[in-house]
């Protein structure tokens, strides 16, 4: 078992302030696999302390130079690559070559993508050939709070803490508590590139303890989160006191249009992606909106594909489909089928878990036919 108490607070990992013990959970074998603390308003508060330092030289710096400190973190994550996929396969339960390819590689994608980017971008421009003497200045808006979430970790990580720091921005990252390990790992990576001290800063915790600190504390500038609508509304409401800069990325419902001229393959593409990371992406496309005249095609060939779908532990090497990350959302999904079973038409899948797999949060792949806009497995998010 990992012991991953600690902080990354003004390039130092440094105890938390007071304990708070806090299991990371495997999920396809439901055992302890770290042990992590949740920060109290001491260790939020050190980590924005560092984050507000570290700002006013941070951001005076050449845009070259923090160019060549995001170049070498590059670097890092491609030679640890496959340690940040055994990171989140573990965390999170990816299949270990999704894990290693898809997930881990989304992260080095949005790196090498921001560098290019980066390098093009001019901070201060010509506001145009109407006024040749005005111009527009983009300048860093300060210290960043920012809060991702379990399913895609490095993908948001990388989304929010990349384009922050070549800016000139300072940042405190919140990873998920369910799956914090790959954020602990990237911290390593930031502190390997040699970033000054402060200007990354890592706290572990809860929405209601660290998001609600980092949300309301007047020394963040701008919060930026990916999660639950539920959350984000809430975050809004703690944030208006201090009137700092919001970003949301709230939950979805992703539709696939399927017109009778499509390809064959379509709608087999369609449920595969559906069910790709096991159905938790904000993109899964999880409602098939089927042309009339191929309609009882289309559901034959999605339940076939989802019988055909194989479901195993995240450990081993394959095409297979993984756990779903926790009990409390395994519980949710399966809550979630029960009611689609009175509401609308099984034609695979169900309840419980796939045969073979007594442990673990495995779920079978699921398909519903003769679905309404009005019920209830068509309007919620399942995962």
């Amino acid at each position: 078992m990992l012991d991953k108490r600690n902080f990354y607070i003004n390039g130092q990992w440094v105890a938390p302030a007071k304990s708070n013990d806090f299991n990371v959970i495997n999920p396809s074998t439901e055992e302890t696999c770290a042990v992590i603390s949740l920060g109290d308003q001491a260790d939020t508060d050190a980590a924005v302390a560092a984050a507000s330092a570290a700002f006013d030289s941070w951001s005076r710096t050449p845009k070259e130079e923090r160019l060549a400190f995001i170049e070498k973190l590059a670097d890092i994550y491609e030679a640890r690559n496959d340690e940040m996929g055994e990171a989140i396969s573990l965390e999170m339960g990816a299949p270990i070559d999704m894990a290693k390819t898809s997930q881990s590689g989304s992260g080095s994608w949005h790196i090498r993508n921001f560098i290019h980017a980066f390098k093009k971008f001019e901070f201060e421009r010509p506001l145009g050939s109407h006024a040749p003497n005005d111009r527009i200045i983009y300048e860093p808006i300060g210290v960043c709070g920012l809060i991702t979430p379990w399913n895609w970790p490095m993908n948001q990580v990388t989304l929010k803490v990349v384009p922050a720091l070549a800016t000139g921005c300072t940042v405190v990252l919140k990873p998920s508590e369910i799956a914090p390990l790959s954020s602990m790992l990237f911290a390593e990576m930031i502190d390997e590139a040699g970033f000054p001290a402060g200007v990354f800063n890592l706290v572990n915790g809860d929405g209601m303890g660290v998001g609600t600190q980092l949300s309301g504390h007047p020394d963040v500038d701008m919060i930026s989160f990916t999660g639950s609508t539920r959350a984000g509304a809430a975050i809004s409401k703690n944030a208006a006191d201090t009137v700092k800069r919001v970003s949301l990325e709230l939950g979805g419902k992703g539709a696939n249009i399927i017109f009778a001229d499509a390809d064959e393959k379509a709608v087999k593409r369609g449920v595969l992606h559906c069910f790709n990371n096991t159905g938790q992406s904000c993109n899964a496309p999880t409602r098939m909106l089927v042309e009339r005249p191929i309609y009882d095609q289309a559901v034959e060939i999605a339940a076939q594909v989802a019988e055909q779908c194989a479901v195993d532990t995240a450990d081993k090497p394959g095409r297979h489909i993984g756990p779903v990350v926790s009990e409390m959302q395994y519980d949710k999904i399966q809550e979630l089928i029960k009611i689609g079973m009175s509401e609308a038409r099984l034609v695979a899948g169900g309840l419980g878990r796939p045969e073979g797999l007594e442990k673990g949060y495995f779920v079978r792949p699921t398909v519903f036919a003769d679905v309404s806009n009005d019920m209830t497995i068509a309007r919620e998010e399942i995962f």
